[in-house]
């Protein structure tokens, strides 16, 4: 069974930036698309960034300009550059790999990584 570790998360101030890590057990980027989500206190997770075949990418409205997604040659890691952090960026950030045609994540989800945003 695959297993996903998200890091990277903590304390920023508002504007300020982080670079999350979603580090699988074995190279799933290079056969599924990669997402970031995320999930904020009573809320539904939602899919804020994806990348498909390493170059493709997508965002969510809400964080685009702002946020990019990437993955590294190996095609284990996934990552997820955050600048210009709001306050509603705070939640807890998951990642997972997806199938491109149907959309449905492939594993477990991880322990996700807090982040906060407040001055």
């Amino acid at each position: 069974q695959v297993q996903l570790v998200e890091s990277g998360g903590g304390l920023v101030q508002p504007g300020g930036s982080l670079r999350l890590s979603c580090r699988a057990s074995r190279s799933i980027f290079s056969i599924y698309a990669g997402g970031w989500y995320r999930q904020a206190p009573g809320k539904q997770r939602e899919l804020v960034a994806i990348i498909n075949s390493g170059t493709t990418t997508n965002y969510a409205d809400s964080v685009k300009g702002r946020f990019t997604i990437s993955t590294d040659n190996d095609k284990n890691t996934v990552f997820l550059r955050m600048n210009s952090l709001k306050p509603e960026d705070t939640a807890v950030y998951y990642c997972n790999a997806i199938i491109p045609t149907t959309g449905k994540n492939v594993f477990p989800w991880g322990q996700g990584t807090q982040v906060t945003v407040s001055s």
